[in-house]
């Protein structure tokens, strides 16, 4: 999850005039030196994961709970609450980015302009990828990480071996931080096998993995980096990757070909 990008162009109904960009502030580059000495526990990660959410949930909009985006994600992900020993709760950000992302603390945010663009097997698959990087705790390292530079305005608190009080300002900033964080090539890997090995255990459409990550490199071509940026980012080498499950697949004698795979004309949430 990192910066998003937005292909206006070729998804039109993302440009409806209710819906804003997520909220979340200017990031701070800054290295803490107290990065070492810091003592970080799952307890923290959880506990500096709900603020940032929490933060994020005051700052965006929220579909409530009639709302055709929580309808249909509920329906998705209703029997999901419990998934892999941890504790779940949805909610989706009706904004123009086109985004999804996990925490620590088992919140999963869904942003509208990826329902607008996903179907629901592909968003089966985005979510369960999303889920992957928190049970393999990088969004542990994640969240560390946008403390540190959070907590870097206080030379203090970022050189203490323990995690501090961060005020309102300080959390947005971590919130920033956390959305533009980048995952390594192999925590990318293992989510995607994740993803793969939750589809195939809960009996939905593996292939929906690969078309998802078509459309991702899809939205790539020709990107002036403006709107699609934090999807992209988050997940690179999307043609690299969407051949790597087609192959995974295939091997499993799950590979059933979807043809060729475009991007809706029209909002796929109703």
């Amino acid at each position: 999850m990192k910066k998003i990008i937005i292909v206006v162009f070729l998804l039109g109904v993302i440009c409806e005039a209710n819906a804003q960009k997520i909220s979340l502030g200017k990031a701070v580059d800054v290295v803490s030196k107290g990065s070492k000495a810091l003592s970080f526990t799952n307890e923290d990660a959880i506990k500096l994961s709900k603020e940032s959410v929490d933060y994020m949930d005051k700052n965006n909009e929220i579909a409530g709970p009639k709302d055709p985006y929580t309808v249909r994600l509920n329906k998705l992900f209703g029997k999901h609450k419990t998934q892999d020993g941890l504790n779940l709760n949805y909610k989706v950000y009706k904004v123009k980015d086109i985004n999804a992302f996990a925490c620590a603390d088992g919140s999963v945010r869904v942003f509208s302009s990826l329902m607008d663009m996903m179907t629901d097997d592909e968003l089966l698959a985005v979510i369960g990828h999303e889920i992957g990087h928190v049970k393999n705790q990088d969004t542990k390292d994640a969240i560390k990480s946008a403390y540190l530079k959070a907590a870097a305005l206080d030379a203090a608190s970022s050189a203490s071996s323990t995690v501090s009080t961060l005020n309102e300002s300080q959390i947005g900033k971590m919130a920033n931080a956390f959305v533009d964080a980048s995952h390594s090539k192999k925590q990318e890997s293992q989510a995607d096998d994740y993803s793969y090995d939750f589809m195939k255990a809960n009996h939905y459409n593996v292939v929906a993995e690969y078309t998802a990550f078509k459309k991702l490199a899809l939205l790539s071509e020709g990107s002036t980096q403006s709107g699609f940026q934090k999807m992209f980012n988050s997940h690179p080498d999307s043609e690299k990757r969407a051949q790597n499950i087609k192959k995974k697949a295939e091997k499993d004698g799950l590979w059933k070909d979807p043809g060729t795979v475009t991007l809706p004309t029209t909002k796929l949430t109703k």
